[in-house]
């Protein structure tokens, strides 16, 4: 385990997040295939597509992101475990469906417990990258019992501490709101060229990060700005940390880090294991050489990481 050490957030972090709220993170094409709609549109708060046979394990994507930031994954564990692929409505050109008002992610996550108990799901594993990994804990703290273990992949229980580390929900409410209401207010061209600007700080220099820059820009675009704008605005507001020790099950989180960040690879994963204090059952995996795609950035270190995770 890396050594505790309480950090003020790197810029680096601050960054992506800010990129977030202007709806600039990742996406993925919707992969619609035979995917299912849960629980009905127009009320649907996602799809799901189930592919492979075994134990049941739940992929959740990030903010605008659809199910085929998994794909490599999905591919490769397909054969061992029976995968539930979901896409938020509103992400990633998927209808906007129950998503079109109001809050997103509470209600998504009571959906997701729904669909657990309706499809008899047996101790399902959570997998969720980023704002899907805000859901898996979400679901942890409701409803411990609906998950055996939860694996994060670069999330924070309360973002707000990478604008303010003495933030509260109350204190980043107004700076919330206003990030979201830039969001939908910002005219095409800008909200391109803020999508362009990105590009570089959501996937690190590997091989293919001209083409995964290219998806990030894109897939953003097709995303709904009202659903993307109040997904956000609902992570920034959600501080779970207090509810971090009614998690019963094991819980993995794989945390970045690259040579850009103006903190070590020690004290971010320090950071973070500060930030998960409570979690009873927790393990930081820190992946080095790696931005916020950790499965774009270093994928055989996340597949090294995700399997270790699954057989703990």
């Amino acid at each position: 385990m890396f050594k505790r050490f309480i950090a003020k957030p790197s810029r680096y972090h601050f960054a992506i997040w800010v990129v977030v709220a202007l709806g600039i993170l990742a996406a993925n094409l919707s992969a619609a295939k035979s995917a299912t709609l849960y629980p009905d549109a127009p009320t649907a708060r996602f799809s799901v597509e189930v592919v492979g046979t075994g134990p049941d394990l739940i992929l959740i994507p990030g903010l605008n992101c659809s199910r085929e930031v998994w794909e490599a994954t999905a591919e490769r564990l397909k054969g061992r475990y029976r995968l539930h692929l979901l896409h938020i409505a509103g992400f990633a050109g998927e209808p906007a469906g129950g998503n079109a008002e109001g809050p997103v992610i509470t209600p998504s996550v009571e959906a997701l417990n729904a669909y657990i108990a309706q499809n008899k799901l047996k101790d399902p594993i959570v997998v969720g990258h980023s704002l899907g990994g805000l859901m898996g804990l979400k679901l942890a703290t409701r409803h411990p019992q609906a998950l055996s273990k939860l694996i994060v992949v670069d999330a924070l229980p309360f973002i707000g501490v990478l604008f303010n580390p003495v933030a509260t929900v109350d204190t980043i409410a107004p700076q919330a709101a206003q990030l979201r209401d830039a969001q939908l207010k910002v005219d095409d061209t800008t909200y391109k060229a803020q999508q362009d600007a990105a590009r570089a700080a959501l996937a690190a220099a590997t091989t293919d990060a001209e083409r995964n820059q290219r998806r990030i820009a894109l897939w953003t675009a097709l995303s709904d700005r009202r659903a993307s704008a109040q997904a956000f605005y609902d992570d920034m507001t959600m501080d779970l940390r207090p509810e971090l020790s009614k998690i019963t099950a094991a819980v993995t989180v794989l945390v970045p880090h690259h040579a850009s960040m103006p903190f070590t690879a020690e004290q971010t994963f320090g950071f973070y294991t500060q930030q998960y204090s409570g979690t009873a059952k927790l393990n930081i995996v820190g992946i080095k050489d790696s931005r916020h795609f950790i499965m774009y950035d270093q994928p055989q270190a996340f597949a090294e990481a995700l399997d270790a995770a699954l057989q703990k």
